[in-house]
């Protein structure tokens, strides 16, 4: 799968991934290959993004999720350092 996350000023992440966690405004959820279609918006937290066995966490402040054809692109109003 692919995954882009963006902010309105730059590119924060751009990268092959197996699996990412969001935090969805109903509560977290996984991403995982052949995920349905889906747009949600979610919440201030973390992504979670897993590489194989490595994971890496970026903060957000609030956004939007798309998935398609595997494909993850999040839209995140900012980055929480």
């Amino acid at each position: 799968m692919t995954l882009n996350i963006l902010t309105p000023d730059k590119l924060v992440y751009e990268g092959t991934v197996t699996a990412v966690t969001v935090p969805g405004v109903s509560g977290s959820f996984q991403i995982l290959k052949d995920h349905a279609p889906i747009i949600s918006t979610l919440a201030d937290g973390d992504i979670i993004i897993k590489i194989n066995n490595q994971e890496q966490t970026i903060g957000i402040k609030g956004g939007v999720v798309e998935v398609l054809d595997n494909k993850i692109i999040v839209l995140a109003e900012a980055i929480i350092s």
